[in-house]
């Protein structure tokens, strides 16, 4: 690749795209500061149970002789285990447990709890000393998840319970405090804005990168002819990088698309609690403002409820993952004996045993493949 060529077309994009997004974001208009009163389980992240045929199909009987081969004594007991007198079996912690898959989310529930826990020693609802101990206890468990050496516990069910005892342990009573005006409704609700805020900020870089590749091969084939086709027909000579630039366009509007989502799911749903809000004098703008949020959420029952945010992240995902599947089909046929538009690199391509003529542009059609996934992940969700 010509380097010159390759800087021209990174600093003509970077420019414009950079202008583009930053005059998205400016142009939100920011909520005001309402006086608002303190706003309050989990119901949208569990979209898959993990559950063998084996375990649904149990007998009753089968079931008594698996709660008989325990000893809720030795069990731990949940921080909802108040009014029950015994424990739940294997079989049911198995069923119902999301750790497997949501202690993805430990990163954002370690930087709730941290802001949380800053908020309630200004608020004067816990002492300094024991801010202190809450804030190095998580830093730990942090280092321990990231080192491989955290031990997840499905008996505490999901990522918040896990930190939160793991806490417990290390620190002693001053970890019980975390949980003083917050409720895993809120808590769970804040993990997840704040991870789809980062897949969003990690997401929007790499369209950026896959726009700058298409421009820097549009410059290097400034003036190519190539046929543009109708019904599959050849219809109208067209320039190679008029077609190429059209891609360019899609994918600025898919920046858009995220840009947009990011905006409307920036605001924090701490302080919620369940779904009424508490009586103790939190301060949710602060816990807001140092998580990155634009504002509180203005109605608890909202805060907790919503699902929006992800139903819109994973629409702007699949329609992403449609404009990638629309380039990887048109390579993938331009790489065809009957086209001959590309021969695609030994590097990027894949065999076949009992056909050695054949060169298969594989990647490509796996990313046709892989837009499935994304749009079954929407269905799913607005299904579920």
């Amino acid at each position: 690749m010509d380097s010159t060529v390759a800087h021209r077309a990174i600093s003509l994009f970077a420019e414009s795209a950079h202008s583009s997004s930053q005059s998205r974001i400016l142009s939100r208009p920011k909520l005001n500061k309402l006086p608002l009163s303190a706003l309050s389980r989990k119901t949208g992240l569990r979209a898959a149970f993990r559950a063998s045929p084996s375990v649904i199909a149990m007998s009753g009987a089968a079931a008594a002789t698996d709660a008989e081969d325990e000893n809720p004594k030795s069990k731990e007991v949940k921080l909802w285990g108040g009014r029950f007198e015994e424990s739940v079996t294997e079989t049911v912690e198995r069923f119902t447990e999301s750790i497997s898959f949501d202690k993805e989310l430990y990163r954002q529930d370690i930087m709730g709890s941290k802001a949380h826990a800053s908020m309630l020693a200004k608020q004067g609802l816990v002492d300094n000393s024991d801010r202190d101990k809450i804030l190095e206890g998580l830093s730990e468990i942090q280092r321990l998840i990231e080192n491989g050496e955290f031990k997840w516990r499905a008996d505490r069910e999901d990522v918040h319970m896990n930190i939160e005892a793991a806490l417990t342990d290390m620190i002693g009573e001053p970890a019980k405090k975390l949980h003083t005006a917050r409720s895993r409704n809120d808590q769970v609700q804040t993990d997840f804005r704040l991870w789809c805020r980062d897949a969003i900020d990690r997401i929007i870089p790499c369209i950026a990168h896959l726009q700058v590749a298409l421009v820097t091969l549009a410059l290097k084939n400034e003036g190519l002819i190539v046929p543009g086709y109708t019904h599959m027909q050849r219809a109208q000579p067209v320039l190679l990088q008029h077609h190429l630039l059209a891609y360019v366009e899609q994918l600025e509007r898919d920046i858009g698309r995220l840009v947009d989502c990011r905006a409307r799911l920036n605001f924090c749903p701490l302080g919620a609690c369940a779904l009424a809000g508490t009586g103790l004098p939190i301060d949710r703008f602060k816990t807001a403002d140092e998580l990155g949020f634009s504002a509180p959420m203005r109605n608890s029952i909202d805060a907790v409820s919503d699902r929006d945010f992800v139903v819109e992240f994973l629409s702007a995902n699949s329609i992403i993952a449609v404009h990638l599947s629309r380039l990887g089909e048109e390579w993938v046929l331009w790489a065809s004996e009957e086209f001959g538009f590309i021969t695609p690199s030994d590097s990027v391509s894949t065999g076949s045993s009992i056909m050695p003529q054949k060169k298969n542009p594989d990647p490509m059609e796996l990313v046709r493949g892989k837009s499935a996934r994304v749009i079954g992940n929407l269905v799913t969700l607005l299904t579920l």
